[in-house]
């Protein structure tokens, strides 16, 4: 259990620096650099807690990516910064680099490499699991932040 909480507060560790890393690539001001780092750690913690407790990829990186845009409207308005500002670098940390590299190698396999009829069907398998779960993932990216950004902004942050 310990050794466990260890690597999900070491992993979420790596999310806050990832976030930040684009947080300066995207320019962002030096005020909100601790803010962006906070919120990569929160959102990393969160889909990595869950992923703990075998919730599945794509909802819990849902509900990650909703709580970070949650908690950025109102931050956004105390630091005085568009909630993008806070919003966009914790969350392009969770982006799928592993299921989109896995459905590539292998598409390449399938194509150039495998000959075996039993492997292609094998292959065939992981480029439609990997694809999929790589779709999804991108999907509830999007829709976690784009939807609380549309509802909390129809009334002002300040009745937050």
């Amino acid at each position: 259990m310990q050794e466990s909480l260890i690597h999900l507060i070491e992993v979420a560790t790596w999310s806050g620096f990832a976030a930040l890393g684009f947080g300066i690539l995207f320019n962002i001001p030096r005020s909100a650099m601790v803010t962006v780092f906070c919120l990569g750690f929160l959102g990393g913690f969160i889909k990595f807690l869950l992923t703990e407790f075998e919730l599945n990829i794509i909802i819990a990186t849902f509900i990650a990516v909703i709580g970070i845009a949650i908690i950025s409207i109102p931050l956004a308005h105390k630091i005085h910064h568009p909630p993008v500002i806070f919003c966009v670098p914790p969350v392009i940390p969770m982006i799928p680099g592993y299921f989109a590299y896995k459905t590539v190698l292998s598409i390449m396999n399938f194509i150039f490499i495998e000959t075996n009829l039993d492997k292609r069907i094998e292959l065939i398998d992981a480029i439609y699991s990997n694809g999929f779960t790589m779709v999804f993932i991108l999907i509830s990216i999007a829709v976690g932040i784009s939807l609380p950004m549309l509802i909390l902004r129809k009334t002002t942050v300040k009745n937050i």
